[in-house]
């Protein structure tokens, strides 16, 4: 099955702790259906002192389920992602204005 949402991406979060605040995808895990957002889903891990690095407290983006997240369109609104084939080739767009995401 195609990837809906791709790393790069810029989405917004529909529901959660987060919701309403948008970001870009940094990694997405197609077998476990979540992604990293920047700035999204931030929790605190501590971290034990070693040789190489100082410890203490560390903010880390935590991945958030797939069906949470949302495609920002042109207009910066939510939006879902279709497909169609443009010439030969497979292309997303988005469904609320009919624009293409990727070339």
């Amino acid at each position: 099955m195609a990837a809906k949402l791709r790393k790069g991406d810029k989405v917004i979060v529909l529901a959660g702790k987060d919701k309403g605040r948008t970001g870009e995808i940094q990694a997405v895990s197609p077998k476990t259906g979540k992604a990293v957002v920047e700035g999204v889903n931030i929790a605190i891990r501590h971290q034990r002192q070693s040789q190489n690095s100082q410890g203490g407290r560390i903010a880390k983006a935590v991945p958030i389920d797939l069906s949470n997240l949302a495609l920002v369109d042109a207009n910066g609104k939510p939006t879902r992602v279709g497909f169609r084939i443009d010439g030969d080739k497979k292309v997303r767009f988005a469904k609320t204005t009919g624009d293409v995401i990727d070339a």
